[in-house]
């Protein structure tokens, strides 16, 4: 964290009231940020995940919005301002993924996986850009490990299309933001440990899963010093995977 602040950086990590998303935000908090978990609607999850970072001697607490709607962004980015002033980092790592076959996939799926990605990203990062510092900061988009291309997909249309989508912000984003010294990233994780639906590891490329952890070390990377020019740069975790 030698990039960041003298004071405790401040950062939020969407849909982190479980798997990958609270992982992160544990972790972050032990290394000494100010986490802000976010959730729609798992608040029971959420209050959990904050209990334990807090019983670990680390600093958090929850916010909610629905993030596809932008008056609950700004209600949120309100907030954020009177009460801390700035946010540090961002993970956009909220998405539901429905894995519903491309023929059975209904108005709601293709909404919800759509609206949950790219819609959410756009509508955060817009929502709290005016909270980074002069001083700069980092925004890390979670796609996925095929995001970086068009092809068929059987499962879920609006799902992958959005993170299709996030990719694409990543991109047009970063050119513009790093004029104020904040650099945009994509980490587009394969199979995760606890993704559903695992295929068995001999079929995997790399013979394993990806671990939460692998995904953690990016994200260190990302937010590290070394890394302040790195920006627009999309990072594949899937061990050969889906390439």
């Amino acid at each position: 964290m030698k990039n960041f602040p003298a004071r405790t950086p401040l950062a939020l990590i969407t849909g982190a009231s479980q798997g990958l998303g609270a992982h992160l935000a544990r972790e972050l908090a032990l290394d000494g940020f100010r986490v802000l978990v976010h959730h729609r609607r798992n608040r029971t999850g959420a209050l959990r995940l904050v209990s334990q970072i807090r019983s670990l001697g680390g600093e958090a607490e929850v916010v909610q919005a629905d993030l596809a709607r932008p008056a609950q962004i700004d209600r949120l980015s309100a907030y954020l301002r009177k009460k801390f002033g700035r946010l540090d980092l961002l993970i956009n790592n909220a998405g539901t993924y429905r894995p519903t076959p491309l023929l059975r996939t209904s108005p709601g799926d293709w909404r919800e996986g759509l609206e949950s990605t790219a819609t959410a990203t756009f509508h955060t990062i817009r929502g709290t850009l005016s909270l980074f510092s002069r001083s700069g900061g980092r925004i890390i988009n979670l796609g996925d490990s095929a995001c970086d291309r068009l092809s068929a997909r059987k499962m879920s249309p609006g799902y992958h299309l959005g993170k299709i989508g996030v990719l694409l912000l990543t991109r047009s984003l970063a050119p513009e933001l790093i004029r104020k010294k904040i650099t945009v990233n994509c980490i587009s994780p394969g199979y995760l440990e606890n993704s559903i639906q695992l295929p068995k590891p001999s079929s995997l490329p790399g013979g394993r899963v990806v671990s939460l952890d692998e995904v953690l070390a990016a994200v260190r990377y990302l937010i590290s010093t070394e890394a302040s020019q790195v920006t627009g740069t999309n990072l594949i975790l899937s061990g050969g995977w889906n390439l």
